[in-house]
């Protein structure tokens, strides 16, 4: 098993630490087919051609006990705002478990997953049995899928940076990998 350095700058220190590539890689596309699983599938049965009723988002927005409660109960008292919301949720965790279980626009995906596992955190802030649980886990997931270019590996990512179009578009690199 081969294993490579990499250097980090850890509150003004240079730290150096090991790694075995391989496995790292693995490890890497595994979270990330995982995390995507997770969304497209909570996703998926949210659609009311399969959960039989459309979605709404209002007794739970409305109940959340939470710092953000205030933000919440505006959603849930504005009717378009409410609406809107009641298809972003499904459609949004559907398409951010895509992007991931296919690797294409991983970083944006991961962006908007870290967004939804941080109002999906606050929302729930059941924190009885301390500050970490799923959702705080879930955000992390997204952050290490974002930050470590997991769409590079194994994904459409690959294939997409490699296109003129994107190489005469560096700034474009952000929204993949």
């Amino acid at each position: 098993m081969s294993t490579n350095d990499a250097t980090i700058q850890w509150f003004g220190r240079r730290e150096t630490f090991e790694y075995a590539d391989s496995i790292a890689g693995y490890v890497l596309v595994a979270v990330r087919l995982l995390v995507g699983y997770w969304f497209l599938h909570s996703g998926w049965g949210k659609f009311a051609f399969v959960a039989g009723d459309p979605f709404s988002a209002a007794g739970y927005l409305q109940n959340a006990q939470s710092p953000i409660a205030w933000l919440f109960e505006i959603v849930a008292g504005t009717p378009w705002l409410l609406e809107v919301t009641n298809v972003m949720i499904p459609l949004g965790e559907f398409l951010i478990g895509l992007g991931l279980v296919l690797g294409a626009f991983v970083r944006l995906a991961a962006f908007f997953g870290g967004v939804l596992m941080t109002l999906f955190y606050l929302g729930n802030a059941d924190w009885a049995h301390g500050y970490v649980n799923g959702d705080l886990l879930g955000f992390l997931m997204f952050v290490i899928v974002g930050a470590f270019a997991a769409g590079r590996i194994l994904g459409v990512d690959a294939f997409l940076e490699a296109t003129e179009f994107v190489r005469q578009r560096p700034w474009l690199r952000y929204l993949l990998g």
